[in-house]
């Protein structure tokens, strides 16, 4: 449980309250994110099915107590590809969550390096569907083809566009537009997932409920830079009304006042 009580912030858009420490690699050209061996197909259905899967309903329900609203939504896309969007509030859960709400479609991640410069889990993670953002241009080529070939193959992609981890965080951050140029570009449908926080009678800790939404559409008849910043007001306005259900506050966040330090 977080010991944590009040959190000071400065920046809703860049200020980030995970615990862990760790330092990136960089992700270049030379980073590989898509393998065709029979080995590599066999080491993803062993970590992702056999390995993670069912720790992750363990974790998400023996420390959470989750629960899914809206699950059915997406039921008529398991053989369509679609984003998923949801709010970045825990360090472990997040990770497991999406596996719980597109079961059982596989799922892909887009994630910050950090995800795959750990010691010994980073080099796991690609193998369960992290796809790191890139740092030049020749890995943005690889990393733009490695979401296309996922796309085709009818899989989801998640992300969270809030990007920094605000633990037990109640609201929703305001987020730029720039991740939804995927479902965009691609021509995809757009959902997003929101996880609540809410009283558990008999126990300390908080139930996350989660949820999901859409599908979203761009308006018709508008360039794509506007269709990227209607998706992203479509979202948000969502997440932003089901963040209401939360009813409990682990931690309080307090802007910081900047002149008085």
């Amino acid at each position: 449980m977080e010991q944590r009580k009040v959190i000071y912030y400065e920046d809703e858009l860049n200020d980030e309250f995970s615990v862990a420490r760790i330092t990136p690699k960089r992700i270049d050209g030379n980073y590989r994110y898509c393998y065709d061996s029979l080995f590599k197909r066999f080491t993803h259905f062993f970590w992702y099915r056999i390995i993670a899967t069912p720790i992750a309903y363990l974790y998400t329900k023996i420390v959470f107590h989750h629960k899914i609203v809206g699950r059915e939504k997406l039921k008529p896309f398991q053989k369509k590809a679609y984003m998923l969007y949801g709010n970045h509030t825990q360090d472990i859960a997040d990770a497991f969550i999406p596996t719980m709400l597109n079961f059982p479609k596989d799922d892909y991640v887009v994630v910050h390096p950090n995800n795959v410069s750990m010691p010994v889990l980073g080099k796991i993670t690609p193998s369960l569907g992290a796809l790191p953002l890139p740092d030049d241009m020749a890995a943005y080529r690889n990393f733009l083809n490695a979401m296309e070939r996922r796309i085709s193959e009818n899989h989801a992609i998640v992300v969270y566009p809030e990007a920094h981890i605000w633990p037990y965080y109640t609201g929703i951050r305001p987020f730029l537009d720039k991740s939804f140029h995927y479902p965009v570009k691609y021509d995809i449908p757009t959902f997003c997932f929101t996880n609540t926080y809410q009283k558990r009678r008999g126990f300390k800790r908080p139930q996350i409920v989660t949820y999901i939404d859409g599908p979203f559409y761009p308006d018709e008849g508008i360039s794509a830079g506007q269709k990227k910043k209607d998706l992203r007001d479509k979202v948000y306005g969502c997440m932003c009304r089901r963040a209401e259900n939360s009813n409990v506050e682990v931690i309080k966040y307090i802007k910081k006042d900047v002149q008085d330090g």
